[in-house]
């Protein structure tokens, strides 16, 4: 479409050719000198660029939703500050959700302008009496086993427990604060 060509509206073809879709079509491809098989508004595009005029006097795309640009303003920092006291173990995501902030800003009042971290809680162990017997004799085991067998291999992984029985799961506990609270959950030991 050169200079002195006058700007086409697909939407004003469409009202003044009887809001045919196919006629709009047509003049889209004689106007802009598209060949028979050459790529053209379809039928959903120009429906919805009829739709957009008729709800919005616009054919172009409405603005995008999405969570508010927020910022690290003091009334938003104390408002984190006062959330976290109330409720340490709640995750930053669900602290953005009930102030109506960002993730992204949330993680930053609490890094940076309040010096929190996130702490996760400490698994351990009670230990018996019986147990450190049980320990070396395992340990003893092992030993004897690598010697007879120098091939063998012991795969070990860092998975987490997850415990049917109402336990914490590690993972999903976190604690903000600005200190460590060296917070732990202690369980039974079972060999």
């Amino acid at each position: 479409m050169g200079p002195s060509t006058p700007h086409v509206r697909p939407g004003d073809v469409y009202f003044k050719n009887g809001e045919s879709v196919t006629v709009t079509q047509r003049k889209f491809r004689l106007h802009f000198n598209v060949a028979r098989h050459g790529r053209i508004p379809s039928r959903n595009t120009i429906l919805l660029w009829v739709h957009n005029f008729r709800t919005t006097a616009s054919a172009t795309k409405k603005k995008q939703g999405g969570s508010a640009l927020t910022v690290r303003t003091p009334e938003n920092v104390e408002a984190v500050r006062n959330a976290v006291e109330q409720s340490p173990r709640r995750t930053a995501v669900h602290h953005a959700q009930a102030l109506r902030l960002s993730d992204t800003t949330v993680r930053r009042i609490l890094h940076q302008d309040l010096n929190f971290d996130s702490y996760n809680l400490m698994l351990v162990q009670e230990l018996n009496q019986q147990d450190f017997g049980r320990r070396t004799t395992f340990a003893e085991t092992m030993l004897q086993m690598f010697e007879e067998d120098p091939e063998l291999m012991i795969l070990t992984s860092d998975e987490a427990h997850f415990h049917l029985n109402g336990n914490v799961i590690k993972q999903n506990f976190r604690y903000w604060s600005p200190m460590n609270p060296r917070q732990s959950a202690r369980t039974s030991a079972t060999l």
